[in-house]
């Protein structure tokens, strides 16, 4: 009997269980996430969250060893949490396990990707890999079909996952950067926020330029990290901009919505702490990055937000296309 593993039980995670369990094949799903989590007690207590029921073959554990047995482990919890996971995982044997990780984001504040900190953390012979780009649980609910990216060091490890995981609802793709896939899908929900910052404030006109432009700041970013700028107009960002900047279902466009609306969204939206990574390395390494600098001070530092948004789009005159 086939089975695959889930860490983070989630919007995102506990999907991402009931798709392997539901269009995959795999005949049991095992999930496992802190037994004091308010969504795993949602689930313990009555199967479902406000975006599906867990079908028969979803098996909830409270114990995170129950859940590393199987081959494949998919992890998708916040960001800033995942370092003291790799260092608990590192104490079980994990020798041989493939870990896909389903989180899109930077640690603060050492700018760390997610693989780099399980490369760091988890000193052991493991597989890895990333998936990136665009998706809602509630579209995916509704049968409507996306596409995606899977990258890893390791091309096996790719293509293993990939014939794994796809089918008629997500149509994955082999990645070919797999740094630029890491810092692209982090940016895009950096990028998220701008946009809901201009619907906030009713300046819609300015998310065409924001599209436009952030695509070309994202790849001086990953061009900094040693990957290919290019990626910036792939899946993993450019490719997730509608379910990002315009989606009602984007935690990160609503944050910035409510905040400029002077209110406050209460959900984790993980642009906000990837926002102080970006700002570290672009203010250390004098990296170009008006439309990150902007929402730093904006966001963190309380700026006027009409003035600095203003003073985003208003900056010196300049050739719109330059070397990266």
């Amino acid at each position: 009997m086939q089975k695959i593993s889930l860490i983070g039980c989630g919007r995102w995670g506990t999907f991402l269980g009931w798709y392997a369990g539901n269009y995959c094949g795999f005949a049991q799903v095992d999930m496992y996430d802190i037994p004091t989590s308010p969504n795993f007690i949602e689930l313990l207590n009555t199967r479902k969250n406000p975006y599906l029921t867990l079908s028969d073959n979803m098996v909830l554990h409270d114990k995170i060893d129950d859940v590393l047995q199987n081959d494949i482990i998919i992890v998708s919890i916040g960001c800033q949490h995942f370092r003291e996971l790799c260092k608990q995982l590192n104490t079980f044997n994990l020798k041989g396990k493939t870990f896909l990780l389903a989180m899109k984001g930077l640690e603060t504040p050492s700018a760390e990707t997610m693989f780099s900190i399980m490369r760091e953390e988890v000193k052991q012979d493991i597989h890895i890999a990333i998936l990136a780009g665009p998706g809602h649980v509630q579209d995916y609910m509704k049968g409507v079909p996306s596409c995606a990216v899977i990258d890893s060091d390791e091309e096996e490890t790719k293509d293993k996952l990939i014939k794994a995981l796809q089918s008629d609802l997500i149509r994955f793709y082999y990645g070919s950067d797999l740094i630029g896939n890491q810092v692209g899908a982090a940016l895009k929900n950096v990028i998220g926020l701008a946009a809901g910052i201009l619907d906030g404030l009713e300046w819609y006109g300015l998310k065409g330029a924001l599209m436009a432009r952030a695509p070309i700041e994202v790849g001086r970013l990953i061009a900094y990290f040693g990957g290919n700028p290019r990626t910036a107009y792939g899946l993993a960002h450019l490719g997730d901009y509608e379910a990002t900047l315009f989606s009602q279902h984007s935690h990160n466009r609503m944050f910035g919505e409510k905040f400029a609306r002077g209110e406050d969204f209460g959900k984790l939206a993980e642009g906000v702490p990837t926002l102080q990574a970006v700002k570290l390395i672009a203010d250390r390494e004098n990296i170009d990055m008006p439309i990150c600098q902007a929402l730093y001070k904006a966001i963190y530092e309380k700026a006027d937000i009409k003035e600095t948004i203003k003073a985003m789009f208003g900056r010196d005159l300049k050739q719109e296309f330059e070397p990266f």
